[in-house]
């Protein structure tokens, strides 16, 4: 239902988001965690058309809407100040959609009636919108959000700023809702605690971009290397002595807490082009239960481009020879023959990969 294709966003020169893929089916409800800043609010404006791409494509009900304005896209917009028109009362509120529409003012009541019910707030039509309790306008901005029965209902933190008590009814209430709807949901939160009430499914947004690359800590690599690149070698030691220099970058993908893919990059002359300004791949390894799966493809492409930025054109590496077929198929060239490597005492070949500029 929600497709987002490699979405980049630059604002005011910075970037926010960086290759970001993700992907939401039909009557899915999803929470998107991650810190401040990180650029969960940014991803639901760019599929609301609200922030334009540097790159990518969005695409909401199977229809690429990238290029389309908010209001043909088929989402429903819910952010933490509600935004209601302080000159409609409740009813008016809900209805607005309907109105612009053209739906007939029969239709339009009957619709606002049973949202307003759905919502909790039968009998509220006529009251203004500076009577109500931060509760209830948060409850007629989600009844307004559903009233043109969108395809999608983005909700940036619609919780903010309630009191401990009224955000857990509040909770409980929404998630009936969307449940009773059968809304498909993209929901922004910090709390994990409120994103799995309300989803049946959690994403960080630092897991969608460049296919869920981020930047580790040494020891976080360590248990995956020991796991597939040192089982069944003489070696026991996943360490590298380069691991802890500066400008050495541990990228991983993480899933459920877990590190399911890593690889390490850092500057190193390559001995076929002593040159050149390159990059070598050092400790490429994929959980097992994954490879195959396009988790390692992804994370060799999130790093190539991290080192194309960094201005290298080559990145090099020693490769098993079981692992050629996988290199060959992104473009690397194997060079000189086959030699062994001491520490695992495996065949490997050179490889490398020329970079555009």
């Amino acid at each position: 239902m929600i497709e987002c294709r490699s979405v980049s966003v630059v604002l005011d020169g910075r970037t926010i988001l960086d290759g970001a893929h993700l992907a939401v089916g039909r009557g899915e409800r999803v929470s998107l965690t991650g810190p401040s800043g990180s650029g969960k609010t940014t991803l639901l404006r760019a599929i609301a058309g609200l922030d334009p791409l540097a790159g990518g494509r969005v695409h909401v009900a199977g229809r690429d809407v990238t290029d389309l304005p908010t209001h043909r896209r088929g989402v429903g917009l819910v952010f933490q100040d509600n935004q209601l028109f302080p000159h409609l009362d409740v009813a008016g509120n809900v209805g607005y959609a309907l109105r612009t529409m053209g739906t007939a003012s029969g239709e339009v009541a009957r619709r606002v009636a049973d949202l307003l019910a759905l919502v909790g707030l039968e009998g509220f039509g006529a009251r203004p919108v500076d009577r109500l309790s931060g509760g209830e306008a948060k409850r007629v901005a989600v009844a307004r959000s559903l009233a043109a029965a969108p395809e999608v209902l983005l909700l940036d933190e619609p919780l903010t700023g309630l009191d401990a008590a009224l955000h857990g009814r509040m909770l409980a209430d929404l998630a009936a809702v969307l449940a009773a709807a059968g809304t498909t949901v993209l929901h922004v939160t910090h709390d994990l605690d409120e994103a799995a009430a309300l989803s049946s499914r959690s994403v960080d947004i630092r897991d969608l971009q460049h296919g869920g690359a981020r930047v580790l800590a040494t020891d976080e690599v360590l248990p995956l290397r020991m796991r597939v690149l040192r089982d069944g070698t003489p070696s026991r030691d996943p360490r590298y002595p380069e691991d802890d220099l500066d400008g050495t970058v541990h990228l991983g993908t993480v899933r459920d807490g877990r590190v399911v893919a890593t690889s390490t990059w850092l500057q190193r002359p390559c001995p076929a082009a002593p040159g050149e300004r390159a990059v070598q791949l050092r400790g490429m390894a994929v959980d097992p239960a994954l490879q195959g799966t396009g988790v390692g493809r992804a994370l060799l492409r999130a790093g190539t481009s991290r080192a194309r930025r960094d201005g290298a054109t080559l990145v090099w590496a020693r490769a098993r020879d079981t692992a050629l077929g996988f290199y060959s198929a992104e473009g690397f060239e194997t060079v000189g023959d086959a030699f062994i490597d001491e520490s695992t005492g495996l065949s490997h070949h050179l490889v490398l990969l020329r970079l555009a500029t």
